[in-house]
């Protein structure tokens, strides 16, 4: 039978066991990666997969189920099971749960792809990873690697309340690293971010990189990171560079913000937040540069969709708007639960796993400033950029990073390279002190979030450009 059909069947045996909203998920995706160090092409990767999961809501309980079989009777009883699952759960009592309404939708999406990654052939790709990784190596690099990975994921969408959605969805992205080992110290150097960069694109992406371009500079860089000086401790201004700084809104907004943690429904691998509800449109999270949104409608970005897998559409919101917060990441049935109009961030990694709030891009709308004038109109401080460690507590507040470089500003220019540098904070405190913000916006894909039980990888995006924070403790407390 064919996907809608099948989604259609497992959501008609929901409704016919009990369920008062059913929705079901076909998903057929294919996953390339391909690996290599020291100019050799060291490891392959391809599967493939699909199936389909339920979810029916019984009472005020979701139950779910999944199979990795379209036939009609396969997808029946996973409708039947989901549907009694649910039953067994609202046998004890619970809050209401309603869904906040969406406008049932018949429609197609396709992420923008110029380039179908998985129609590059492998010896195309193998050649490119071959030459940085050469190249890294013949520049002093003890440690050469090279990364790219490739997902394709066809998705239906059927629910009892009319919705038959269909999307293709693109990603891929690539990197480099170079690791030089001294006496008793190890530097890595990265290249464009310390896991690459990645889109809801097509191999254009890859292309853009320009990974064997940027090679030579990345492995020299490593080596003389051995013998640079330490990055000093103490408050003083702080610069971050555009890709570290997405990191920090992953890690201390983008999670904060997540409406299932701050209702406390996710409290086990994850946390919880620091947030509470009724100071939403009032808390000062940052200075008035900050202004977060929630987006997944920015063309290529990671976390770009044109439906999540509730069947919301995707839709820009504000997060914090002039510094104070003003909206969450949230699913219809968290969203109904805090009293909101909106849904829209609900997505699952395959058909086997329950959909759960997870970020889209979360990031900063950009700034009046450049990193050049950020730089200039500091006396004092210190530039960090691409993440080597990252330390934040389960509420999302206080929180250290080590980057895998730094240097030195003074009279507004760059002085010295630091080796080692960290930096630690409370998460508004610090976003109240940022001062200056860049104009120069790039929408940093992160492949790699994890969240829940069986857990979860979600692929998020975060624009970000360079900012100034001012008193900024550098180091670690003795």
């Amino acid at each position: 039978m064919s996907e809608f059909d099948a989604a259609a069947a497992a959501v008609q045996a929901a409704l016919d066991t009990g369920a008062r909203y059913a929705d079901a998920r076909v998903m057929h995706r294919r996953y390339e990666s391909m690996s290599a160090r020291n100019g050799e092409v060291e490891a392959l990767t391809q599967d493939e997969s699909v199936g389909l999961g339920v979810r029916a809501l019984v009472g005020s309980s979701w139950g779910f189920h999944a199979v990795p079989e379209l036939s009609d009777r396969a997808a029946r009883d996973a409708g039947h099971r989901a549907a009694r699952t649910a039953a067994a759960s609202a046998l004890v009592p619970g809050p209401q749960v309603d869904l906040v309404p969406v406008d049932p939708v018949v429609a197609s999406w396709s992420s923008p792809c110029e380039v179908d990654p998985l129609g590059v052939s492998l010896a195309v790709k193998g050649d490119l990873l071959v030459a940085a990784t050469a190249t890294m190596a013949g520049h002093g690099a003890d440690l050469a690697e090279g990364l790219y990975q490739v997902w394709d994921t066809a998705k239906w969408f059927v629910s009892s309340e009319g919705h038959r959605i269909d999307q293709h969805i693109r990603e891929c992205g690539a990197g480099i690293a170079a690791t030089s080992i001294g006496d008793g110290e190890t530097q890595r150097r990265s290249w464009p971010s310390y896991r690459g960069q990645y889109g809801t694109t097509g191999w254009e992406l890859v292309e853009s990189l320009e990974l064997t371009a940027h090679a030579a500079r990345i492995a020299e860089e490593s080596r003389e990171l051995l013998t640079a000086p330490l990055c000093p401790t103490g408050e003083t201004d702080l610069i971050l560079g555009g890709e570290q700084l997405a990191l920090q809104i992953h890690e201390s907004v983008g999670h904060a913000i997540e409406l299932d943690r701050i209702l406390g429904w996710e409290a086990a691998f994850a946390g919880t937040s620091w947030l509470d509800l009724a100071q939403l449109g009032s808390l000062r999270y940052g200075s008035d540069l900050m202004n977060i949104t929630i987006d997944p409608t920015i063309p290529g970005a990671l976390g770009s969709f044109g439906y999540d897998d509730e069947g919301s559409p995707a839709v820009k919101r504000h997060a914090v708007r002039d510094g104070r917060w003003v909206g969450v990441l949230a699913g219809r049935d968290s969203a109904a639960v805090a009293g909101l109009d909106h849904g829209g961030s609900v997505r699952a990694d395959g058909w086997a796993r329950l959909p759960m709030v997870r970020m889209t891009n979360v990031g900063l709308e950009p700034g009046p400033h450049t990193l050049e004038e950020i730089v200039a109109a500091t006396d004092n401080g210190v530039l960090m950029d691409v993440n080597r460690s990252w330390s934040i507590d389960d509420k999302r507040l206080n929180f250290q990073f080590g980057c895998e470089i730094g240097w030195e500003i003074r009279n507004g220019r760059r002085v010295r390279m630091l080796r080692n540098p960290t930096y630690t904070g409370i998460g508004p405190l610090f976003w109240r002190s940022m001062d200056m913000l860049s104009s120069e916006i790039v929408s940093w894909g992160t492949p790699n979030c994890g969240k829940g039980q069986p857990g979860q990888v979600g692929h998020t995006g975060h624009p970000a450009a360079p900012a100034r924070f001012r008193n900024v403790r550098l180091g670690v407390r003795a």
